[in-house]
């Protein structure tokens, strides 16, 4: 069994228990209540490379990466960096998430907001739109090119902007064929949590280019946000780099101005 197939089978799990406690009528009343969802991609579409930052506690490769008692704080914190969108990993059992978190995020800043999570299921996208998520994240890799495709419609039909994640050749034409217009390359594998800086590279071409491209995984600083940006990339996410170091805002900062080079204006 992969890494990804375990994470699947926990995320199963949890969501089959969370299922029995709140109906899904009970969560379209809950998103009824919500504000409309905010719309990511006039940002991402703009000049220069937009920043998604991360409320990440841990992951499968790294084990625990910070102590985040104030998720709210610290996503108020990268906003105030000039995030464009703050990313929340929901997931439990390895990410050391919940709702709660994306709950909170959610009332402290001005942004869009992505549910990042192993989604499977239309409940889960309305899990994450009562809790006041704009956008959510799909995995190629995780669904069957049907489910892809219905949770792709799903999602936009609710108001949530679907963020389609990729890893190879393969999933880069199942996500263009089930109209995805906001594709993540992911550099690290999920079947063996490696990272390899180059997959975006290698992807980033055979995205149409009227795609939204986002960099997953490997930013450590400004340098990356630059490289990635010139191999094609409108967006980066970045998590560990962010929760690890003294100053998130800053941090941020440092990242957004990078991404506002002169050099990478106009890309559009």
């Amino acid at each position: 069994m992969s890494v990804l197939d375990d994470i699947l089978a926990g995320a199963a799990d949890d969501l089959r228990q969370r299922m029995k406690a709140i109906s899904l009528d009970d969560l379209k009343m809950q998103a009824s209540r919500q504000h409309p969802a905010l719309d990511p991609m006039p940002a991402f579409r703009g000049d220069g490379v937009s920043v998604i930052a991360e409320v990440k506690r841990a992951s499968p490769s790294k084990g625990a990466l910070a102590v985040i008692k104030d998720p709210a704080a610290l996503a108020a914190d990268y906003a105030s960096g000039g995030a464009a969108a703050i990313s929340v990993l929901t997931e439990e059992r390895r990410f050391g998430g919940t709702l709660a978190d994306l709950r909170a995020v959610r009332a402290s800043v001005d942004v869009p907001v992505l549910r990042k999570d192993f989604i499977t299921s239309s409940y889960q996208l309305w899990e994450a739109r009562a809790a006041g998520a704009d956008m959510a994240l799909l995995i190629v890799a995780a669904l069957e090119q049907m489910a892809l495709e219905s949770l792709i419609e799903r999602a936009r039909s609710i108001g949530l902007t679907p963020l389609v994640e990729v890893h190879d050749e393969n999933e880069v034409a199942r996500a263009v064929d089930a109209g995805a217009d906001l594709i993540g390359v992911n550099a690290r594998n999920l079947r063996t949590l490696e990272v390899d800086r180059s997959t975006f590279e290698r992807l980033s071409p055979l995205i149409p280019d009227s795609v939204v491209k986002v960099a997953e995984s490997g930013v450590r600083g400004p340098r990356d946000v630059i490289d990635y940006a010139k191999r094609g990339a409108h967006v980066v996410l970045v998590g560990e780099t962010l929760v690890r170091g003294d100053d998130p805002r800053a941090s941020v900062a440092d990242l957004v101005a990078a991404g506002t080079h002169p050099a990478l204006q106009h890309r559009w």
